[in-house]
């Protein structure tokens, strides 16, 4: 444990050591980050914004064609229903031709 304590006293002095010295430079250098801090934000904020829309047009595209293939597939579906109908009602005729 000795040599676990000495380790964390130097650490703890470095520790506050640096934190007095950010809390001594800070007030003059928050305003300077401040200031080019906010075009960079503004920047920031206006490609994610893009994005944003880009992206919700895509997803609409991709609406879009779902909706399409699945109009088309029940088309199919409904198409293939009537023609197995259609079968099915002509081979009861022929049954009832042969009786």
């Amino acid at each position: 444990m000795g040599l676990l304590d000495n380790g964390l006293k130097g650490n703890i002095l470095a520790g506050i050591a640096i934190g007095i010295g950010a809390a001594v430079v800070a007030p003059a250098i928050i305003p300077v980050l401040s200031g080019a801090a906010k075009p960079v934000a503004k920047a920031l904020m206006k490609g994610g914004l893009v994005l944003y829309e880009k992206g919700k047009e895509a997803a609409a595209e991709v609406g879009e064609v779902v909706e399409d293939l699945v109009a088309e597939v029940k088309a199919e579906l409904a198409e293939e229903g009537q023609e197995k109908a259609a079968a099915a009602a002509g081979e009861e005729a022929a049954g009832e031709e042969t009786s």
